[in-house]
């Protein structure tokens, strides 16, 4: 269906050469950093037990919530204040730096709570020095945001890549050494000590002795609403570790976060990079109902045509890359890997939807939205934990399609292009990746079944020629993604 008032506008050539270099660097530093975070991570799982991964997995809930406490959204509110100045970066740093410190010390004593809770005694100790890191953060969130208000994305790698380089390297040698647990521990405060002092000495901004009430009331007025919608959202994503850590035994949970993190690799990386460029983007274009549209359809698009056959060809190849990577030991997470994989496929939409609601200042429905989708899924979850964990596994397969028709849902109308009129133009592409992957799955088995293949040889065969079959069709049937992404790279 031809949207004609849509296609005559066009982009203004220094906001398309920004948002061109933006998800570029974006999308570099977001797989540079956790590819190279990830490479660290296979040689500790092939020293370390599930197990002991398993136990940092307990403390994810706790430390994500602490981030969201620490900052309050006010650091979303910077990035969508046109011009904000020193009073306001300097506000938000103290408030962060208060926040951060307030929030250790409740960790600090509520460590062996939490220990009891898993009946895991090590954990007091490991959320007391793990705890650590919000205050470093902490020292850092002011010089992230401004990096990020200004698309500087080159300057965020330039900073995170050696970060994650000599601190992993740190985690793996003391794993060597037989600190077991600790290595991954000290990895992560490593991480974000080095962060901090590569952000001072790279960022020229320093804060002032300033602390304006006002400008304090304006920020934490529109980011309490995305805060408390953060918390329900780190809440929900970890609700399922948390059910797993307490009801199964440890190596389970080891095996789930190993596989959730494997999966998390492309579908949070896409979801980081596209928030980080969109949200800046988006608010410069706020007020052009139709270019917000136009943009916003194309990047969506674009999002899910490489997303979804990403994610599919993981799933089809999970046995054997898990073989291959992380050894004989970790096979039991390869099918929660394939599960997670296809959850994940409309992930990245979701942020995506949710920035509209923030540029539009509609952190009010951005809560309420949270608070409903959390609600229908805790009750979901409650209805299908007597079925183990492959019921949570395909709740939460079932509830990421939703959660995606509820945000478009509420988008959708404010930049009148709706749910529907959204699923119309995904369609083709996922009818596309899904009917091709589902044919090189059953290829892959059956191949595989004739001829033995060494595990690299067949991820690498399927890769080929799974990634193949799916442009062809593409480009057959003419899917708008890629006549799009042409033009997005060649166009002058």
């Amino acid at each position: 269906m031809k949207r004609p008032a849509i296609r005559k506008t066009h982009v203004p050539m220094e906001l398309r050469k920004r948002t061109i270099i933006g998800v570029a660097w974006s999308l570099g530093q977001q797989f540079s950093t956790k590819i190279l975070n990830f490479s660290i991570t296979i040689l500790l799982a092939r020293i370390l037990a599930p197990e002991e991964f398993g136990l940092i997995a307990m403390l994810t809930v706790f430390v994500s919530i602490g981030y969201v406490l620490m900052d309050g959204g006010l650091t979303s509110s910077l990035i969508r204040t046109p011009h904000a100045d020193q009073k306001d970066y300097s506000t938000v740093f103290y408030f962060n730096l208060a926040g951060s410190l307030l929030i250790y010390g409740l960790f600090f004593f509520i460590a062996p709570l939490v220990a009891r809770f898993y009946e895991q005694e090590a954990l007091t100790a490991i959320l007391r020095v793990y705890g650590t890191v919000l205050i470093l953060n902490a020292f850092c969130a002011v010089q992230n945001t401004i990096l990020t208000k200004e698309m500087n994305f080159r300057r965020q790698t330039q900073i995170q890549l050696p970060a994650v380089m000599i601190s992993g390297l740190a985690g793996v040698f003391l794993a060597k050494m037989g600190y077991g647990v600790w290595s991954l521990v000290w990895m992560n405060v490593c991480n974000a000590l080095l962060t901090m002092l590569l952000f001072w000495i790279c960022s020229p901004w320093r804060p002032s002795l300033l602390l304006d009430r006002e400008r304090l009331k304006v920020h934490f007025n529109f980011g309490y609403k995305i805060a408390l919608s953060s918390i329900l959202d780190s809440l929900h994503q970890n609700i399922y570790t948390m059910i797993i850590g307490k009801f199964y035994p440890l190596n389970t949970l080891g095996f789930y976060s190993r596989a959730e993190a494997m999966s998390q690799l492309p579908i949070v990386n896409l979801s980081y990079a596209i928030n980080k460029v969109t949200y800046p983007m988006f608010t410069e274009i706020v007020e052009d109902g139709v270019k917000l549209k136009m943009i916003y359809r194309k990047i969506m698009q674009q999002v899910i045509f490489w997303n979804a056959p990403m994610l599919i060809f993981l799933s089809i190849i999970a046995h054997p890359l898990f073989r291959f990577l992380l050894g004989e030991k970790w096979l039991p997470a390869a099918p929660y890997f394939q599960l997670l994989c296809l959850a994940g496929i409309l992930y990245p939409l979701h942020a995506y939807n949710l920035n509209i609601l923030k540029v539009k200042g509609r952190s009010d429905l951005f809560l309420r939205l949270e608070m409903i989708k959390k609600g229908v899924s805790l009750l979901g979850i409650i209805s299908v934990i007597s079925f183990g964990i492959y019921g949570l596994l395909y709740f939460q397969l079932c509830f990421n399609f939703l959660g995606y028709y509820l945000n478009s849902l509420y988008s959708g109308k404010l930049i009148n292009y709706p749910a529907k009129e959204q699923i119309t133009d995904l369609l083709p592409i996922l009818t596309i990746a899904i009917l091709t992957g589902a044919a090189w799955y059953f290829l892959d088995h059956w191949i595989s079944g004739i001829i033995p293949l060494k595990d690299w040889l067949r991820i690498g065969i399927t890769g080929t020629l799974y990634g193949s079959t799916y442009l062809f069709i593409s480009t057959v049937f003419k899917v708008s993604a890629i006549t799009d992404f042409k033009q997005l790279i060649f166009r002058k």
